[in-house]
């Protein structure tokens, strides 16, 4: 129990943090690319000054302020979970209402974790797995805030994959490579055919390099349950909304989310659905 309780804490932690990540990496893309693009427009035309300088914003500075009155969260002010209970979802400075956004992603992040132990154990596959689930986390709801999936996630997660299968941590190595590339190119060939035919574009490119990455920690035979998974658990939120009328059948709906959860499902109990799955068929 000791253990769980420390990941749990553990958890909660992670979490705070990826709602900082969550709420300010898109921005710093945006800034980041806003700046390549004025220095681009800038360095054709002759005579033009040096770009302004923009202020610092990263996942440090500046410190947390309520966006509604500016007030500085102090620390005390910032305890996951708890201060939000006890300042009851308000700021202390102007009762502005704190999104109830903060605390899901802690309770999410720390239920995760310590289901993760609860699976793997106190294991090295425990540890990496617990890198994994967080960075899905975070991936998961940035696609669901901005429809995007940085590539400064994925990437590193697609090749954190293959490094800890260098010695088999979950998959042989040759599995996980071949995952990589079936995971991109599945969803890449979908894309292709949806735009030959409709015309549109059905996902994006972060969608084709987060399966990569989840190939390349699991492995290609785990690729049909992570589709198979994500795309029901779509459809079935995306008729869900349509029929409350939350959602046009025009409006994209983000699928990084789905892929997310079903890799995360497929790492803990991908060998025990796909033994059922069987055991059923006939």
């Amino acid at each position: 129990m000791v253990l769980y309780g420390a990941v749990a804490v553990l958890g909660l932690a992670v979490g705070s943090f990826l709602n900082v990540v969550i709420h300010r990496l898109p921005e710093m893309l945006r800034r980041r690319w806003y700046s390549e693009c004025q220095a681009l427009l800038e360095s054709g035309n002759a005579g033009s000054g040096a770009a302004p300088a923009t202020e610092r914003y990263d996942l440090i500075h500046p410190p947390s302020t309520c966006p509604h009155c500016g007030h500085r969260i102090r620390p005390w002010e910032n305890v996951p979970l708890l201060s939000y209970a006890l300042l009851r979802g308000r700021c202390r400075a102007c009762k502005g209402r704190i999104s109830l956004r903060y605390p899901v992603v802690e309770a999410l992040t720390a239920t995760a974790s310590v289901a993760v132990v609860w699976q793997l154990g106190a294991t090295p596959q425990a540890v990496a797995a617990l890198l994994l689930t967080w960075i899905l986390v975070g991936l998961a709801f940035i696609d669901l805030d901005t429809q995007l999936l940085p590539d400064v996630m994925t990437l590193p997660l697609l090749w954190a994959g293959l490094v800890v299968n260098l010695q088999g941590l979950f998959v042989p190595l040759r599995e996980a490579v071949l995952g990589a590339m079936a995971g991109y190119l599945v969803l890449w060939s979908v894309y292709q055919l949806f735009r030959l035919v409709t015309g549109k574009e059905g996902m994006g490119y972060g969608d084709f390099k987060l399966l990569a990455a989840l190939g390349a920690w699991l492995g290609w035979k785990a690729l049909p349950l992570i589709v198979i998974l994500s795309a029901a658990v779509g459809a079935a939120v995306g008729v869900g909304l349509m029929a409350a009328g939350r959602l046009q059948r025009s409006n994209p709906i983000p699928y990084g989310p789905f892929l997310a959860a079903a890799g995360w499902i497929t790492l803990l109990w991908g060998t025990a659905i796909s033994r059922a799955w069987l055991g059923f068929a006939p």
